[in-house]
């Protein structure tokens, strides 16, 4: 549709060129510049509990641009993108502007949904960034165009019952070292699910799924045993020997319906659970298991895996255009102002409070200088440190592969019940050589 937009486009100004000359233009360009003259209507989506700030946001584009005409469509983000899936990027119940996550960008973008923005101009003007590129903003790049621009940034931390860390006598001061734990209870990973999964294999710089130089795709897991690097192998030993224990203990952790469920119960006061992965989205109901003051919240390197700290992704959402407005200047205008507005970090406290997203182009100071609860503070600050260290989230379609081939290869050592670590690598082994070799058919 995008492509089609621009053929339109580039029909009707060779029309006008003809008919009024290089100076009328140059004339209109100049008139166009001027806020007073920018107008049209745009849709905005917005979740319910976001729609306080979006109308203030809104009311702060209309100073500028008085003529602007800004409606929305009060929508969970995840619905929209299902709408968007159903249709296409002209159905009216699409709006101009949206929110995307970042694993959705590719695709949308091949879909012809999104239309490109000028992020590296807004950055400029809204501040904060040191290196845009280096952020998530440049996840947001194909092809040398900006898909979408930097809503908020996402990344796993670490959650710990203070009680029962005391129970347990595990010191907080220092890193809780997986390998050390000789309760199975005391830290609890769903490592079977890769979203979690990757916070392990990252901590040794394990590749499930990479591009080289030349754009081929490769996998570590894919190398035989003896040619795995020995901090990667530790990472594999470390993993086996977590399930090991489990598997021994007879909980259900490793059973991907009834995990969460035992994660939850084990995390309550007295039932033994020390420390979990969560995202800053978890933090109410961890929080409600943990119990009242009980709960302390750390940087993802609280937790340690072969020696070495957990470490997840750089990953987040965007804020997005329809490709149907890409090339109307005015609502153009009115929706790159609109995003402007929206991750203004003069209002990023209002941000959180209304939303819960922390802004990448905020420093963490600048929140724990806020009025925010001590709590929200302790959270901001830990997703902030995680996100800093953590590499950035592959965004290419191939890796979708990934899930089902990791958690698979992860759950089948429950029936195989490999004698040790080699030989649960071999489930993974196959595994990944099954979805590489499905790339090259």
């Amino acid at each position: 549709m995008k492509n089609k937009l621009k053929m339109l486009m580039a029909l009707s100004l060779s029309v006008i060129l003809a008919s009024c000359g290089g100076k009328g233009g140059d004339k209109a360009e100049e008139k166009a510049a001027d806020p007073g003259d920018v107008s049209g209507k745009i849709t905005v989506q917005a979740e319910e509990e976001w729609m306080d700030y979006y109308k203030k946001a809104a009311e702060r584009v209309k100073e500028k641009y008085p003529k602007a005409e800004i409606e929305f469509k009060t929508v969970k983000s995840f619905d929209h993108l299902d709408v968007i899936d159903q249709t296409d990027a002209s159905n009216e119940d699409v709006a101009d502007l949206f929110a995307i996550p970042a694993d959705r960008l590719v695709g949308l973008v091949e879909n012809d949904i999104l239309g490109s923005i000028d992020s590296k101009k807004l950055a400029d003007e809204i501040g904060g960034w040191d290196d845009f590129d280096k952020g998530i903003g440049g996840n947001f790049k194909i092809d040398g165009e900006y898909f979408a621009f930097p809503y908020n940034i996402e990344t796993l931390i670490t959650y710990v019952n203070k009680k029962n860390a005391e129970a347990k006598g595990v010191d907080l001061t220092k890193p809780i070292e997986l390998n050390d734990v000789k309760d199975e209870s005391t830290v609890l990973l769903p490592i079977f699910d890769a979203w979690y999964g990757v916070a392990a294999t990252n901590s040794s710089n394990i590749e499930l799924l990479g591009k080289d130089e030349e754009g081929k795709l490769f996998s570590d897991f894919t190398k035989d045993w003896k040619d795995l690097e020995p901090e990667k192998q530790a990472t594999v030993k470390a993993l086996y020997e977590y399930w090991k224990k489990h598997d021994a203990a007879g909980t259900k952790l490793f059973d991907p319906d009834a995990g969460w469920g035992y994660i939850d119960d084990t995390f309550k006061e007295g039932k033994g659970g020390v420390a979990r992965l969560g995202g800053a989205w978890d933090a109410a109901s961890i929080s409600e298991q943990a119990g009242k003051d009980n709960l302390e919240i750390c940087p993802i390197d609280q937790i340690t895996l072969a020696g070495k700290p957990l470490n997840h992704w750089q990953s987040g959402w965007g804020l997005a255009i329809n490709a149907r407005i890409e090339e109307d200047a005015n609502k153009k205008a009115i929706a790159e102002a609109m995003i402007k507005e929206i991750v203004n970090p003069k209002f990023a406290t209002d941000l959180y409070k209304s939303t819960g997203k922390i802004l990448e182009n905020v420093k963490n100071d600048d929140y724990q200088k806020s009025d925010l609860p001590d709590s929200d503070k302790k959270i901001i600050e830990a997703t902030i440190k995680s996100y800093e260290k953590a590499p950035a989230r592959p965004l290419f379609k191939e890796w979708g592969n990934v899930w089902d081939t990791y958690k698979n290869a992860i759950l089948s050592w429950n029936s195989v019940k490999p004698a040790n670590e080699e030989e649960a690598y071999k489930q993974l082994q196959a595994s990944f050589k099954s979805m590489m070799a499905n790339f090259n058919k």
